[in-house]
């Protein structure tokens, strides 16, 4: 590789500052199971602008390679295409160095550079693309009638048959019909951004955007490179191929998600964040920092949580949380602050469940502070932030610690029962009280169920009780003047329903 002026070109500052940030630590991470001989590497693009297509596509290879690691980081293709040799060999020798030392034999890439970078300069790597993987699944046979496509070939992938073929066998599976345009395949056009040379032209993209939407004639482009993409977007229909893999439907439409600068950064480090807390890990690592066992950093976090949990439940308690749980107290310390006791109410109730304090007078508070509407509208609220607090405590912060306390029989069915049914064992669960409601919360996050079905479940089944406690509890100051107001009884008949439920749902369990 030769020494090329453009490495001390000016004009291409932020493409080194781009490819700096890519393998810095904040944003790079290796993560390696036992036994693993096979890495995901999604590159830099992909991970910003589609990362739940990054995730998607990991966990679709894993179901034929169980142990497949995964690598956030730059293949230094930016260094490469500017000539910056000397950085280029020492940055990507450190990624290659490291993969060998670890025993991995095969890389499997979404983005064409990381293919052509690996191929050219991983020596010892078996390079493959997930294209090749993907395309091997069946799926729908176009016919005459089916939409027609044009593929656009990146620059980089001239020569490359295997993936430009898997591109379009993909796309086939998805029920869509491939025309091929002039320039394709080995006389395929560069969309103006190859070798950065668009921060020296800022003109080639758009005279290379307009000759490919001439040359696809109104049909719809697919690519697999995501800076091809974002040059054609607005151009013509354009879809990467792994968004008409994941959502055939909306690639289709046009309306696949993609972020765009500057949440590509906040999409990585979620990403990245997603990946650590994975927990299949037996090694995690970033670049240039030291390696660590996931063993040690599961005892670590679950330590902390542990220690911030009883920490703040302490400061609580010494605090005189118990005293502001009670109603005659919150009642008199929200006095003159009608604007804020909305808030602070809410923010107490949430704070209950996550650490373990009763709700049931928080709910009885609700009820005599804000009467029946508002007061129910308050304490579902703050149930509900709660019930979601605590959820996401469990499955990202302190996952290891709540899995030891619930091993028991009960909550290895919760998790079974989850896994088959989801949401609608949130349902019975919040209607009939069979778990301790603060277990529960934590529990929940254990399992599988998406976080939005668990919250929005959650939601509307408590409604019920919340509505039947607070209620009779906005009925009591009539009671203590000698007055049985209709809310007394409305009241006590949602208890009296809400407490045979679990006898009803027991009986109808019953084979």
């Amino acid at each position: 590789m030769r020494q090329a002026k453009g490495a001390d070109d000016p004009r291409h500052a932020p493409l080194i500052a781009y490819e700096r940030r890519g393998t810095s630590r904040a944003f790079t991470f290796y993560g390696l199971p036992e036994s693993c001989s096979a890495i995901f590497f999604p590159g830099c693009a992909l991970p910003g602008s589609r990362p739940g297509v990054v995730w998607k596509v990991y966990e679709e290879l894993r179901r034929t390679l169980p142990e497949l690691g995964i690598v956030l980081d730059c293949c230094l293709k930016p260094s490469h295409s500017l000539g910056r040799k000397e950085h280029f060999d020492t940055s990507f020798k450190e990624i290659t160095d490291y993969l060998l030392e670890k025993g991995i034999k095969k890389v499997l890439v979404a983005c064409p550079n990381c293919h052509r970078i690996f191929s050219e300069y991983g020596g010892h790597f078996k390079v493959e693309t997930v294209y090749e993987v993907l395309a091997g699944i069946p799926g729908a046979i176009p016919d005459s009638g089916s939409p027609c496509v044009v593929i656009h070939d990146p620059c980089v992938s001239r020569g490359m048959k295997s993936m430009q073929d898997a591109v379009r066998q993909l796309v086939a599976h998805r029920g869509l019909h491939v025309e091929e345009m002039k320039h394709a395949r080995q006389r395929t056009q560069c969309c103006g951004r190859g070798g950065g040379v668009n921060f020296v032209l800022p003109n080639a993209l758009e005279d290379a955007a307009a000759s490919r939407a001439a040359e696809a004639a109104g049909r719809a482009m697919v690519t697999y490179c995501a800076a091809c993409a974002e040059t054609y977007r607005g151009k013509t229909t354009t879809m990467h191929a792994l968004d008409l893999w994941l959502s055939p439907e909306l690639a289709k439409a046009g309306r696949s998600k993609v972020s765009r600068a500057p949440f590509t950064y906040l999409n990585r480090l979620a990403l990245k964040r997603r990946f650590r807390n994975r927990g299949h890990f037996a090694v995690m690592r970033e670049r240039g920092g030291k390696e660590v066992a996931i063993e040690t950093t599961k005892r670590v976090k679950a330590a902390t949580m542990v220690l911030v949990i009883a920490a703040a439940a302490l400061l609580f308690r010494l605090a005189g949380g118990n005293q502001v749980c009670d109603p005659a107290t919150l009642k008199q310390m929200l006095q003159g602050h009608e604007i804020l006791a909305p808030v602070i109410f809410i923010l107490l109730y949430g704070i209950t469940p996550v650490l373990f304090l009763p709700g049931l007078p928080m709910a009885i508070a609700a009820g005599l502070l804000f009467g029946p509407l508002w007061g129910v509208i308050y304490a579902i609220t703050g149930a509900t932030l709660g019930a979601s607090a605590s959820f996401l405590v469990a499955r990202y912060l302190a996952r290891d610690w709540v899995a030891a306390r619930l091993s028991g029989e009960m909550w290895q069915n919760l998790d079974r029962k989850v896994a088959e049914q989801g949401w609608k064992i949130v349902a019975v669960t919040r209607l009939v009280p069979l778990f301790p409601f603060n277990l529960l919360n934590y529990a929940f996050g254990l399992t599988r169920i998406p976080y939005w079905h668990y919250v929005t479940a959650s939601f509307l089944f408590m409604l019920p009780a919340c509505i039947a406690f607070i209620v009779f509890s906005s009925s009591l100051p009539q009671l203590l003047k000698g007055k049985a107001s209709p809310a007394l009884f409305a009241g006590a008949a949602l208890i009296a329903a809400v407490m045979l439920l679990p006898a009803w749902y027991r009986k109808r369990a019953r084979p």
